[in-house]
């Protein structure tokens, strides 16, 4: 880049609305802002990042993209780096454009294909896209530039490269779900992880990297925005909204970068090095090849120590000792582990609530059943402060055998939280249903049997008040199948259902729920006098660091021999087990190649 040019560039932080290329063009051409040189969007903008399936129907060629963009907007003649899916001629790519304003149209000027795939965890793109397979740098008006997508940055590789190509300014297009909300961070844990990549890679290289992350929720992965700049000598120059779009302006004095790389002339000495290590590669490369059999072919496998979190998060650094042995001796800092940062959470699950009731669902208010317990008052403040009290419609629906202090307790909840509240009692339609054909029910099937009717009223009710019914599951309940199924666990959208009890009450002392919904023992209120411990034969708070280390891979023999109970694990470990299919869709029988959720895959906010 030209010494001494102060180059004006803007991160537009946007959420895009799911295959909707029109709404998407539109919002892009409004985040221009005029008077800037360079404006950089998110990684699929064009589109949103989860369409499965759908990549090949929400593709553009390079033509089809520049002909969508349209002419440049009057006082706008920046520059525009976008992320998209791009159609090539038989095959998908996750692309980000460089664009330039043309004579009545956008010119392109670089196309770079995403190279590494996540393909783990939360991420399938290899199954969908094709990876791309060459990364340089390329000449722009403004300077020698040199682009990235989200992943291909968790390599060294790909930003050496780069540099070594000549890039000063290095973009990278992100689309991150949010992940990891322990304390004491401020800030999702793997956006603090992209800060030490990207600080990280300005610094070594002397380049300016500037990161453009996309927000909102899609289908429950909830993107938190916090675009940033850095300078090259690797300190943050400007930082985006959390859970929220915008844009974000930073300038970039291009004579920093002589400054830098003479204080700090990694590159250069990386450029001096790089023959004898090329050697050394290739060298590593032969060797290898002689240490196997002449006729073995090089094993295809998996990484082993790969954890979830690529493209936004490595899953060592998502949750404080995700990757390492459970303790020799589960205490209270093993229940630590599980501590979230409530304020931070509180920010994500109304940000969730947003959007997926009125974004993506088109709805504008919530129905939710009330039973006295800490899950649904705590979803009720979640939606209060999200939608607004005047659009959450709280129910009590009592049956008979329900206790009275639930009851008030529901009643506590509304009146805090300042709901719209109807009590509508079950009771005569259970009843009327076990007198005249089932007058030997068990306690345990009429309490299922209220659960399921109170389903039926709660969905009734939304389609009455036009509102979507929210729910109140968490993550403990749903993971030992501690449910009534077709019940609980019936309503589309749940702000709890990845939060363990122990979360959820920690998360419910910081919205202020009442201390007398804190403070009284869990129960399901399903059969008089019966608390959930009761019916588990564990408590919560030694179930939910066990459930924690089955689902991190380690066995009950493991645990047993770091200490836990091993009675307890075995409890957790058989619920745990035995109950997957209650957390599943109805099992269908497959006869063709296009069994839905099998060949016809579509996310589900598509």
């Amino acid at each position: 880049m030209e010494s001494g040019r102060t180059l004006r560039t803007v991160l537009c932080q946007i959420k895009p609305r799911k295959g909707d290329l029109q709404a998407n063009v539109a919002a892009v051409r409004d985040a221009l802002v005029p008077g800037a040189d360079l404006a950089v969007f998110p990684e699929t903008v064009l589109s949103g990042y989860f369409v499965e399936g759908a990549a090949l129907e929400v593709a553009l060629t390079t033509e089809g993209l520049t002909r969508a963009l349209g002419e440049p907007p009057a006082g706008c003649d920046c520059d525009i780096v976008i992320g998209f899916y791009e159609r090539g001629r038989s095959s998908v790519h996750n692309s980000v454009a460089y664009l330039t304003p043309g004579d009545g149209a956008y010119e392109l000027v670089h196309v770079h294909r995403k190279v590494f795939l996540p393909t783990y965890g939360i991420f399938e793109e290899g199954r969908y896209v094709e990876p791309g397979r060459d990364v340089h740098a390329f000449d722009t008006r403004f300077g020698r530039v040199g682009m990235l997508i989200c992943e291909d940055l968790w390599h060294s590789m790909p930003a050496t490269v780069l540099a070594l190509d000549g890039a000063d300014l290095l973009l990278c297009c992100c689309a991150s779900p949010a992940r990891g909300y322990e304390p004491p961070l401020t800030r999702p844990a793997n956006l603090a992880e992209w800060d030490r990549i990207a600080a990280r890679t300005a610094k070594e290289h002397g380049v300016f990297v500037l990161l453009a992350h996309l927000a909102g929720s899609e289908g429950g992965k909830i993107f938190a925005g916090g675009s940033t700049a850095w300078r090259p000598d690797g300190t943050l120059l400007a930082r985006g909204p959390i859970f929220g779009d915008g844009n974000i302006e930073a300038e970039i004095e291009t004579g920093e970068i002589a400054r830098v790389r003479t204080e700090s002339p990694f590159l250069s000495d990386l450029r001096t090095a790089l023959p004898h290590l090329q050697y050394s590669l290739e060298a590593s490369r032969v060797e290898k090849r002689s240490r196997q059999r002449p006729t073995q072919r090089p094993p295809i496998q998996a990484n082993p120590e790969r954890a979830e979190g690529g493209a936004g998060g490595s899953g060592a650094t998502l949750r404080r000792r995700a990757s390492s042995a459970p303790p020799d001796r589960p205490n209270d800092e093993d229940r630590a582990l599980l501590s979230i940062q409530p304020d931070l959470v509180e920010a994500a699950l109304t940000e969730f609530i947003r959007e997926e009731i009125r974004r993506r669902r088109g709805f504008s208010r919530v129905v939710i059943g009330v039973s006295g317990g800490v899950d649904s008052a705590t979803s009720i403040f979640l939606a209060c402060r999200a939608l607004g009290p005047e659009n959450v419609y709280a129910l009590r629906l009592p049956y008979s055998s329900s206790s009275p202090e639930s009851l008030e307790h529901a009643e506590l909840a509304i009146r805090e939280c300042g709901a719209r509240s109807r009590t509508i009692s079950v009771t005569s339609a259970v009843d009327s249903y076990v007198e005249a054909h089932e007058p030997d029910l068990s306690p345990g099937r009429r309490g299922n049997l209220a659960a399921r009717m109170r389903a039926l009223v709660l969905f009734d009710q939304s389609a009455k008040l036009d509102g979507l019914p929210l729910g109140t599951g968490n993550k403990s309940e749903r993971l030992l199948g501690y449910f009534t199924w077709h019940a609980d666990d019936s309503p589309p959208i749940n702000p709890l259902g990845d939060l363990f009890k122990t979360q959820v009450w920690e998360l419910a002392h910081h919205l202020g729920v009442p201390s007398a919904i804190l403070g009284k023992p869990a129960t399901a209120d399903l059969v008089p006098g019966v608390t959930d411990e009761d019916e588990l034969g564990i408590p919560y708070r030694i179930a939910d660091p066990i459930l924690h280390w089955l689902l991190k891979g380690f066995g009950p023999d493991t645990l047993a021999r770091r200490g836990f109970s091993r009675a307890e694990v075995d409890v957790v470990a058989e619920r745990l087990s035995s109950t997957h299919w209650k957390r599943e869709l109805p099992t269908v029988a497959l006869v063709s190649d296009s069994a839905i959720g099998e060949g016809y895959l579509r996310p589900v906010d598509y």
